[in-house]
């Protein structure tokens, strides 16, 4: 936090765009304590607004992430068709990918957006699996503002209180998604078979590369 506090009072806005973007394009980085350390140096020193900052942390957010889906759809589509079945990624649970996207895919990555490591990745899983652009675009966008509001504002509004208890709030928000995501896997896993053939009939005919 101190490191990064320290390129946001040399370089300002500049370190959170950086930090943020890259995070959502795909490099495991630390937005989410930029985007803190941003707020709550603008509540303390006043060296920056936080309506910049929040916008900043939001716009950079959409942006990387939809750099990060571009890639997943060009070259994260192409692997799982290539080479998914070396790691058991059969042309059926592919599609079947392709179809929890199709249906559930706003929710994953508004979701995404609050919780590390599938803040990182959500913009390249959504491209591979062939999230409808439009569906992408407004879940990433709407995610992405909510997330920078709460968290910016929030530790603007509380100083280094917040700081306290941003651990907590993540370790919580983690839990939970993570349990809703083992109950998720379970239920794909008993009625895997099923869940395929909807996704066929849903989306019939061969996979093809882009």
């Amino acid at each position: 936090m101190h490191f990064i506090a320290h390129l946001i009072h040399v370089y300002g806005l500049v370190t959170v765009a950086a930090i943020v973007g890259l995070e959502c394009v795909g490099i495991p980085l630390p937005g989410e304590t930029a985007l803190l350390a941003a707020a709550v140096y603008a509540g303390t020193k006043h060296d920056l607004n936080i309506v910049a900052v929040i916008a900043t942390a939001a716009g950079a957010a959409i942006v990387g992430r939809m750099i990060g889906y571009v890639i997943g759809r060009g070259f994260g589509h192409w692997l799982l068709l290539r080479h998914g079945h070396y790691v058991g990624m059969s042309t059926g649970r592919i599609k079947l990918g392709q179809y929890l996207f199709l249906r559930h895919g706003g929710k994953i990555v508004f979701v995404a957006q609050f919780v590390p490591v599938l803040r990182t990745f959500a913009g390249v899983f959504a491209g591979a699996n062939i999230m409808p652009s439009r569906d992408f675009l407004v879940a990433n966008t709407v995610g992405s503002i909510v997330w920078a509001v709460a968290y910016g504002y929030g530790a603007y509004a509380l100083g280094r209180e917040f700081e306290r208890l941003e651990g907590p709030l993540v370790i919580f928000v983690v839990v939970i998604t993570v349990i809703a995501f083992i109950v998720g896997a379970m239920f794909v896993h008993r009625h895997e078979a099923q869940l395929i053939a909807e996704a066929e009939r849903a989306m019939p005919g061969p996979l093809e590369l882009p």
